[in-house]
């Protein structure tokens, strides 16, 4: 069995090729390096069944000929993180939509299956939660760059969606919660990450906004497996399905639990969207998954809770 990791020299997808390679697949991996990194998947270069490309996948071409050989595809390349989306709207819509347009075009010719790698945001501004797969999405004004990234991946659900039923192709949507584990870097917003390394540091922690907004942070060893049960259940083509915690945080309890473990000297400074950003933010307050689907289909729930996953992350640096 042959796989391919769009993306997968990025935080996600280098934890996924980890898992996959365990289970004895090969595992190509595509990615432009623009947000991964070659340290991701250095440890698999000695691994036979293990090959890294690097390229776009908007390239036509390159990108068919690599899912010529693939009977899985994880599609995980994409333009991530708050701080990157409102930098460079351009290039997250490009990014999302053409690539995502492309691989789905190449696994249909070579009838791949294709797992999509959505995003919570999609739920944008519903206040409905917890947030089920099938409920509307609630989006923001088009003069605010921070839902071009929400639209971009409903299109690209859409898409996926459009190929399963017209044409067939085995295509499963996974909307992945906020997920966290060692490896991930806050250059684009990503705000564990970017707490624990102040807090190391001893600088205070920015909290933007109020700090009561909440989140549920997914540790990525449940999430890559979560990813893996989908593809490979026969019951989840066409589907649609949330993949998180449900144990929610609110950012400043956020910030206070990583002080405690890290016993850090660090404050808190609360900072307005607006100066974090360099132009207005919209936020959501809340966002929480319902589980029942995913549970149904493959019987996955998380196993690693929020404290725990806090300590193997500040533990692996």
């Amino acid at each position: 069995m042959k796989v391919l990791i769009t993306g997968g020299a990025g935080f996600i997808g280098s934890h996924l090729c980890r898992r996959l390679l365990a289970d004895g697949l090969q595992v190509a991996v595509i990615d432009n390096l623009s947000t991964g990194s070659l340290d991701n998947v250095a440890a698999f270069h000695q691994n036979t069944a293990f090959s890294f490309i690097e390229g776009d996948i908007r390239n036509a071409k390159l990108l068919d000929q690599l899912i010529e050989n693939c009977d899985q595809v994880y599609h995980l390349a994409a333009a991530v993180g708050v701080r990157l989306i409102a930098d460079d709207p351009v290039h997250t819509i490009e990014t999302n939509i053409a690539g995502t347009q492309q691989v789905l075009e190449s696994a249909a010719r070579h009838k791949s299956r294709t797992l999509i790698a959505s995003s919570s945001e999609i739920y944008g501004k519903s206040e409905n939660v917890p947030f089920g797969e099938n409920d509307d999405i609630v989006l923001g004004s088009t003069y605010l760059s921070r839902w071009s990234y929400a639209c971009s991946k409903a299109i690209d659900e859409f898409l996926g969606l459009a190929f399963y039923r017209q044409f067939g192709l085995p295509v499963i949507i996974a909307r992945l919660f906020n997920t966290i584990g060692p490896g991930q870097i806050g250059h684009y917003g990503m705000v564990v990450p970017r707490f624990v390394e102040k807090a190391l540091a001893g600088e205070p922690l920015e909290i933007y906004g109020t700090g009561r907004q909440s989140r549920c942070f997914c540790y990525v060893e449940d999430v890559v497996e979560a990813l893996a049960g989908l593809m490979t259940s026969k019951q989840t083509a066409g589907g649609v399905f949330n993949v998180g915690s449900q144990e929610e945080v609110t950012i400043e309890d956020l910030a206070d639990r990583i002080i405690s473990i890290t016993k850090s000297k660090s404050t808190k400074r609360f900072i307005s969207y607006e100066k974090a950003y360099g132009r207005p933010i919209e936020d959501m307050m809340r966002r929480v998954p319902k589980l029942d689907r995913i549970r149904k289909a493959i019987g996955w729930q998380p196993t690693t809770g929020l404290e725990e996953a806090l300590e193997k992350i500040i533990a692996a640096l």
